[in-house]
């Protein structure tokens, strides 16, 4: 926000101490009196100190009202001005992001920001940011969710300063936090193993294959669809995701033509269990539609992990299901998503390339998958050893 530069001076009254600043409005200057709470005779620095605080601050209470004049928007609460957006951008973002977003802002920003009115679109500061992420913090709130907040509200304010609400974007000027370092959990391929034979006949049975032999995510491996695999080449394409949602009230679960990122539509070879699951599973949909007739939902014919009744099976059924599977057999603990680790974790064990382990999790950069599992990637760093070896044995020959 660029401020505007007045002439002022200092005038006594009353045995009082002012900081005269003069306004220029429609032609006509007018004095504006700003006491500097010190009284007549006190020394020159400290007059100096005050007066130079005083005309700041008016100096930028006088640009915020220039800005409120003209855009009334930036005059908004952050809070408003974040509902605001949400609304306008809710065409341009996928359905689970908006209502990730949602959650966000009418959850711990609408508690920080809609008690401080004060603190709007125009006057926002780098401090005002910092004081909320601490407040995060001390609800023991985890740098890596915190770094969710700062995206999606520095984001916002990105599109005051495009509209001309903002000179610049005070988020900009704020650290954003480091992220946690995250080893995923993993099973052994003895434990693996071991889930696969126990879940065989269970209703999510589909749903762990997929994602803990061939990584798919918990939306991707409920969105694989029939018409997406090709038998003759052994191969599957996922372009589809199940999201799961709040509207009106009502959870809502649909299946979305519009991956996490351009690198999860991938084209995947099948691994010969997850071939050999689905063909059991186009079996048995084929037998409950029979079983069932006109109690079968046909509008999911072409998806894979659907219940008995042809129902998309629900995101949240599936990790809570997972859980008590968990339990009921006495395994180690482990969440749904871990089975993506351990199919991870077991490609690079096996001495596979990063580069290949990304491409096939559908990874946007190889750089996410070097952060989670380079810890893991002893093949590479055995090479770089051997190559050092062998140098140093033919100097010795």
């Amino acid at each position: 926000m660029t401020k505007n530069t007045f002439a002022a001076s200092v005038q006594s009254k009353r045995g009082r101490l002012y900081a005269v600043i003069q306004v220029k409005e429609n032609g006509k200057t007018k004095p504006v009196w700003r006491a500097l709470g010190l009284p007549e005779g006190t020394g020159k620095s400290k007059v100096q100190k005050a007066y130079r605080g005083v005309v700041s601050k008016f100096e930028d209470e006088y640009a915020e009202s220039l800005v409120r004049r003209n855009n009334p928007a930036a005059g908004l609460s952050v809070f408003d001005y974040l509902c605001a957006y949400l609304d306008r951008a809710k065409s341009n973002i996928q359905i689970n992001t908006y209502e990730s977003y949602h959650g966000m802002i009418y959850g711990k920003i609408r508690r920080y920001f809609e008690p401080r009115t004060k603190l709007t679109v125009a006057n926002l500061k780098p401090k005002d940011i910092q004081e909320f992420y601490d407040s995060l913090f001390a609800e023991g709130v985890v740098a890596n969710t915190v770094i969710h907040y700062h995206a999606i509200m520095r984001r916002a304010f990105n599109q005051a300063f495009k509209d001309g609400l903002i000179d610049a974007n005070p988020f900009d000027r704020v650290e954003r936090p480091k992220k946690n370092k995250y080893h995923g959990d993993n099973y052994s391929e003895e434990e693996l193993a071991a889930l696969l034979e126990l879940t065989r006949s269970d209703p999510i049975y589909s749903a762990i294959i997929l994602a803990g032999c061939m990584g798919l995510r918990r939306s991707e491996a409920l969105g694989l669809r029939w018409s997406r695999i090709d038998w003759e080449q052994n191969t599957v394409l996922l372009d589809t995701k199940v999201v799961e949602y709040e509207r009106d009230g009502e959870k809502v679960v649909e299946p979305v033509e519009e991956m996490k990122n351009k690198s999860s539509r991938r084209t995947l070879p099948l691994p010969g269990p997850v071939r050999e699951m689905l063909e059991t599973e186009k079996e048995k949909q084929e037998i409950y539609r029979k079983m069932f007739g006109k109690s079968y939902d046909l509008r999911y014919l072409d998806y894979v992990c659907v219940d008995q009744l042809g129902r998309l099976i629900r995101p949240s059924y599936v990790t809570q299901h997972f859980s008590d599977i968990i339990k009921k057999y006495g395994l180690r603990k482990l969440t749904f998503h871990g089975l993506r680790h351990t199919m991870a974790s077991i490609l690079i064990s096996h001495d596979v390339p990063l580069i290949n382990v990304s491409n096939f999790l559908g990874h946007s950069d190889i750089s996410t998958t070097a952060n989670i599992y380079a810890h893991l990637d002893k093949a590479s760093k055995q090479a770089s050893a051997d190559i050092i070896t062998d140098i140093f044995k033919k100097d010795g020959e």
